[in-house]
């Protein structure tokens, strides 16, 4: 069983940037792939980066790659997720997710998260 509590969410103009954090409960945090995703009202809930338990391996969704960076602390038990450059169009709430296993094809599926946090607000101003 894995607890994910995010945090760091807020109000930035465009261009600016924010760092969320997540954390999670549990000893075998190391052992979990771990997903960002983001929600817009009226929208589909959608992948935005995902990091393997050595945090060698990463991917992130083409609306954000260059722009956020996603990285874990196994000892911290914590992912976290820079976001620069920030557009007016990343407003939503996002969440961080956890699973045991994943392909590149699957990374960026919803169904494939076991456990979810409570998400956390983004919003960015023009």
């Amino acid at each position: 069983q894995v607890q994910l509590v995010e945090s760091g969410g807020g109000l930035v103009q465009a261009g600016g940037s924010l760092r969320l954090s997540c954390a999670a409960s549990g000893r075998t945090f190391s052992m979990y792939v771990m997903g960002w995703f983001r929600q817009a009202p009226g929208k589909e809930r959608e992948f935005v980066a995902g990091i393997r338990w050595s945090g060698v391996r990463t991917y992130y969704a083409d609306s954000v790659k260059g722009r956020f960076t996603i990285s874990r602390d196994n000892g911290k038990n914590t992912v976290y997720l820079q976001m620069d450059s920030l557009k007016p169009e990343d407003t939503a709430a996002y969440y961080c997710a956890a699973t045991n296993s994943i392909t590149p094809a699957t990374v960026g599926l919803t169904n494939e998260y076991t456990y979810w946090g409570q998400g956390t607000q983004v919003t960015v101003s023009s």
